[in-house]
């Protein structure tokens, strides 16, 4: 009795050292787990093991779809899927442009400290700027309105997120598409085919909520649209926005061979006119 309490006090003292030793390991040497946590990379970073960021997809994925107006969700689902892979693809398209580097260097925020609406309010009609803010305006959003990036390890791959997610209303100027479910819906299919992000390509599957004429629209015109233009465009994650501010969106346009689609709110306001007018002339008949 006397040894085995023995040989169990020397097996307790031997694992005490070795939890000693394992703790004194830098953090990459220690298993990652939810009870051992790295420490994070960034301000507001959370690092996740690999059944965390499958869960957080997974959940985020299905719980979009199902509000499609939770931007967090949105916001964690592309986090979830972007790595490893997607998002070191774009900042490598980044890194392999002139433009993209300096982004890279300089690291400017769209915010509405950074972007004065009142400056841009008085830019000439047909500017980015203008065009930018008076978007801005008719949908009413704000660019403060943009999730901080938490669950990208890469902390300038973080930085790469941030920034497509703060350009994401000059996408909406450049191509006119309001906010709306039909509206997002198509932007998502041209940032997916522009960006392989793959948040932007599981964001379509939002279109079995349109109704049966938006689908339709949809498949017709507007995902064809999406990709080719996001396919034979330049990579728009290399546009330094805040120096195009001035220029003449249609010029800016034509160098990134972006085709401006339909008016979409323009092509529903015809539609609920037409539908009107053929209810107005059927109950005209009946009297």
């Amino acid at each position: 009795m006397a040894n085995t309490v023995k040989r169990s006090l020397a097996e307790v003292q031997v694992l005490r050292q070795c939890g000693v030793r394992i703790l004194a390991l830098p953090a990459s040497y220690r298993a990652f787990s939810v009870f051992n946590r790295p420490p994070p990379n960034y301000e507001g970073h959370v690092p996740l093991t690999t059944v965390e960021r499958g869960a957080l997809a997974v959940g985020s994925a299905v719980m979009s779809l199902i509000n499609p107006r939770r931007g967090d969700l949105i916001a964690a689902l592309g986090e979830a899927t972007a790595t490893p892979y997607f998002i070191y693809r774009l900042r490598n398209a980044m890194l392999s442009s002139p433009t993209g580097r300096r982004i890279l260097r300089d690291r400017p925020r769209i915010t509405s400290q950074t972007m004065s609406m009142t400056y841009l309010r008085t830019l000439p009609e047909n500017s980015v700027g203008r065009s930018y803010a008076a978007w801005l305006d008719r949908e009413g959003v704000s660019p403060d309105t943009r999730d901080q990036v938490k669950y990208i390890d890469d902390e300038e791959c973080a930085y790469v997120m941030q920034r497509y997610r703060e350009c994401h209303d000059f996408y909406h100027a450049l191509t006119g598409l309001p906010v709306m479910v039909e509206g997002e819906v198509a932007l998502k299919a041209f940032e997916f085919a522009n960006t392989l992000l793959p948040m932007t390509g599981l964001s379509m599957f939002a279109v079995a909520r349109l109704k049966k004429a938006e689908r339709q629209r949809f498949w017709s015109t507007y995902l064809p649209w999406a990709l080719s233009n996001g396919m034979k465009s330049e990579e728009v994650i290399n546009v330094y926005w805040e120096e195009q501010l001035e220029r003449d969106v249609d010029e800016l346009r034509t160098e990134l061979g972006i085709e401006k689609p339909p008016d979409l709110r323009e092509t529903r306001k015809l539609m609920r006119d037409r539908r009107r007018a053929e209810k107005a002339a059927m109950e005209a008949k009946e009297r």
